[in-house]
């Protein structure tokens, strides 16, 4: 293929065409290629990215991290979990809407009714109440564990405005209490219920759900509203800074495999990056979407090359999302 055109808005059907190798961070195709693997790999921690991560792993506080757009506040969570080895990312985003109890569990009190009445009727299935409560990401994370799960609160500036007073008490005391299964402790005391983790169970007692090892807890925010001071004294606050020119070739090199003259070309698109994000906010996968076009076979060229890389490296709107 010489035109790096594949669509040709021409309206002519023609079926003999491939797709090139997808940048490493978009590959879903390879067993082996997790894209969350992938982005935790590639995180290029500052230093005091680090110092404030271990900051509140010591202290069991979580991090409030902030930024514009693009600045790798969510990568954070992943790039601590892989490194740390902790599992799988506990992710909670976050709404207008969310709520405290949508974070910790929910209850298919239908469900189970409708259960009942498929069934004997003179039988009660309190028995498998279990079956109809599911912990969420937070619920999951509180779990007694010997090592901190990691739990990512996306975009908590979002949220309605009681949320994080009610998240407080909960980074406070640790724990939390699942009413449909206190009322019943007396006749059943233990119940096995689902996790936020995929096909994986966990035995409650007595309706309690009480953490040995606090979670590592991260909460995004884009700088968008004022917390409840209470708050903020709780929470370990990091600010990620939009990365400079030497952190930007590190981003690069980290995501693609350049030789000296591709590199060069990579090079030049970092100095127009910055120049435009001096006039507006820019994120660092734009940079990376545009670097994989230049630098790649039969990548375009003249002007259609640059006009592509102006549409790519287009300004983010306020609006948009980290």
């Amino acid at each position: 293929m010489t035109d790096w055109k594949i669509f040709q808005g021409n309206n002519t059907q023609d079926t003999n065409w491939t797709l090139p190798e997808p940048p490493s961070w978009r590959d879903f195709n390879n067993s082996e290629s997790d894209p969350k693997k992938r982005r935790a790999e590639t995180f290029q921690a500052r230093s005091e990215e680090i110092d404030l991560v271990n900051a509140a792993l010591y202290l069991r506080r979580p991090l409030l991290v902030t930024g514009k757009p693009g600045t790798g506040k969510t990568s954070l969570a992943y790039a601590v979990a892989y490194e740390l080895g902790l599992g799988e990312v506990l992710h909670w985003p976050i709404t207008t809407r969310t709520t405290l109890k949508d974070g910790l569990y929910s209850y298919d009190a239908i469900g189970r009714l409708q259960d009942a009445k498929d069934k004997d009727k003179d039988k009660d299935n309190l028995a498998e109440i279990g079956k109809y409560i599911n912990l969420s990401s937070l619920g999951t994370a509180l779990l007694p564990s010997d090592k901190p799960r990691v739990l990512l609160i996306d975009e908590i500036d979002k949220s309605d405005i009681d949320l994080p007073n009610d998240l407080l008490h909960i980074f406070e005391e640790g724990e939390f209490e699942i009413p449909e299964l206190r009322r019943i402790a007396d006749k059943l005391d233990r119940v096995e219920v689902q996790t936020a983790y995929k096909d994986q169970k966990a035995t409650i007692e007595k309706g309690r759900i009480r953490c040995t090892s606090f979670p590592f807890v991260i909460l995004t925010s884009n700088g968008e509203r004022d917390f409840p001071p209470p708050f903020l004294r709780r929470c370990i606050r990091l600010n990620i800074q939009e990365p400079d020119k030497t952190e930007l070739e590190r981003i690069v090199k980290a995501h693609l495999q350049l030789d000296d003259e591709l590199s060069e070309k990579a090079d030049n698109l970092i100095e127009q990056f910055l120049k435009k994000r001096q006039n507006g906010e820019l994120a660092t996968d734009q940079l990376l979407n545009a670097v994989y076009l230049v630098t790649r076979e039969n990548s375009p060229t003249g002007t259609t090359k640059d006009d592509l890389i102006e549409k790519i490296l287009k300004y983010l709107d306020s609006s948009e999302d980290s």
